[in-house]
């Protein structure tokens, strides 16, 4: 597939990372040559200097020839004008537009067939603070992703030291969920997959994920011992655009907070929220957490735009007592040093992010992708078609579909109702299947058996 990147920072860095190693021929457009030089030395493609939104550069990148344009690039404008601009003179591929600004998304006729023509607009900010509440809501995971319209949920929680899995093998995991639509579809440990059979043992510091309906997801975690007390008392470091959102998002249910230190942007958020407390001030300062009864805190979220700002105030927020912590980072790297923290949990938006824009660029009929493990694996949602070729699974029993090791089965979806899945379970037209890829090297299996039905 020809893709053009509009946008060198984080976003499309970490998308043109994704995409060059799948066999696309990506070009990357940005103004910033040294953003542009770095990519060329770790991958291989193409870039333009410019500005994104002028037809000159768009046709020096190659417009007329791109199936798909991904407009990531800093400033809303300029990935809608860019988006504009390709409809009106060039014939036109398919569109992704990032978003951040509410002013925009709370208008959805904007992106109608009468407004900006966009194929698809994307909300990193909304993607981001949807991810936060899912963890709000299951305190004691590492991450909770959704499948078929929330009908299924991904999860993964790191195994303690005499914890409930510690030492056991999968197949005793499987006796103890006997509705068989509970599966254990990975483990990682120091980072790198293990294979998934029944003689699986599992060991303190692995991280295991689990695909679980959705209503069987607390009894999961209750049978784990991972099913801690409600979040009731929050702390949000960080009054951006995430920080805003998720405050509307939270305060009309929870104790909410907001530490922000620009005078200028806490004055305007305590105008826009009813019930949040905003206080100036530095999240790192310990006198102003305290103050505060860190102590009593239930949950410190850590979402400034400055990962080092966020490592530090989520670590001493730990330190000082809040339970739970949550800490935002934009470039992956950092994870390494909040290994040697106590920090619950990791929030990776460019992580988060891909997986929207690569469901729309998977060549099998995809509803889902959820990137994972930094990008080296992912958890899809497919939807099965009787395409009149060989290697479709409609019609196949489950273990007759011979995926190579690496590809496991999560979860199928029927009728808006998820069914157990046993051996000789036999997939039919329309069914939506969840799998896990271990390595994305395996991505394309799946897309040759998921292929949509030709017209």
């Amino acid at each position: 597939m020809k893709i053009l990147i509009l946008g060198a920072g984080s976003t499309g860095a970490s998308v043109a990372e994704a995409l060059a190693s799948e066999e696309n021929d990506i070009v990357v457009v940005d103004f910033k040559v040294d953003l542009l030089e770095a990519l060329k030395e770790r991958f291989d493609i193409a870039t333009v200097a410019g500005n994104a939104a002028h037809p000159s550069i768009l046709e020096q990148a190659g417009i007329s020839n791109m199936d798909m344009v991904i407009a990531v690039t800093d400033r809303d404008e300029t990935n809608m004008l860019a988006c504009l601009i390709i409809n009106a003179l060039y014939s036109k591929p398919r569109t992704i537009a990032r978003v951040r600004a509410i002013d925009y998304l709370k208008h959805p006729k904007l992106f109608s067939s009468k407004g900006i023509p966009v194929d698809i607009v994307i909300s990193p900010e909304q993607i981001v603070m949807q991810s936060i509440r899912n963890l709000i809501e299951f305190p004691g995971v590492l991450q909770v992703s959704e499948f078929a319209n929330g009908l299924v949920r991904l999860f993964s929680v790191k195994v303690v030291a005499n914890g409930d899995l510690t030492g056991k093998k999968i197949k005793t995991l499987k006796e103890r969920f006997v509705s068989g639509k509970t599966r254990v579809v990975a483990i990682f440990r120091q980072g790198l997959p293990l294979g998934v059979n029944g003689d699986a043992t599992i060991e303190t510091g692995d991280e295991v994920f689990f695909v679980a309906p959705r209503k069987e997801v607390r009894r999961v975690l209750e049978e784990l011992g991972k099913l801690e007390e409600p979040i009731k008392r929050i702390i949000i470091a960080g009054g951006g655009h995430v920080g805003k959102r998720l405050a509307l998002a939270l305060e009309d249910k929870y104790q909410v907070k907001i530490i922000e230190h620009d005078v200028n942007r806490a004055k305007k958020i305590a105008n826009d929220l009813d019930k949040t407390v905003v206080l100036l001030g530095d999240c790192a300062d310990e006198k102003l957490l305290l103050d505060e009864s860190i102590e009593n805190t239930d949950l410190f979220c850590a979402i400034t735009d400055n990962d080092g700002v966020n490592i530090i105030s989520a670590s001493l927020a730990k330190s000082l007592g809040a339970r739970k912590t949550i800490c935002l980072l934009n470039h992956a790297s950092y994870t390494k040093l909040v290994h040697g923290t106590s920090i619950d949990a990791v929030i990776l938006p460019n992580q988060e992010t891909l997986g929207s824009i690569l469901k729309h660029v998977r060549s099998g009929d995809v509803a889902q992708v959820i990137s994972l493990c930094g990008g080296t694996a992912e958890a899809i949602e497919a939807i099965a078609h009787h395409n009149g070729r060989e290697d479709s699974v409609v019609g196949k029993q489950v273990d007759s579909v011979k995926f190579p090791p690496g590809i496991v089965m999560g979860a199928l979806i029927r009728n808006n109702e998820v069914i157990a899945v046993h051996h000789d379970t036999i997939f039919k037209e329309d069914d939506h299947v969840i799998m896990f890829a271990m390595n994305k090297k395996l991505i394309p299996h799946i897309e040759k058996s998921f292929q949509p039905i030709s017209i």
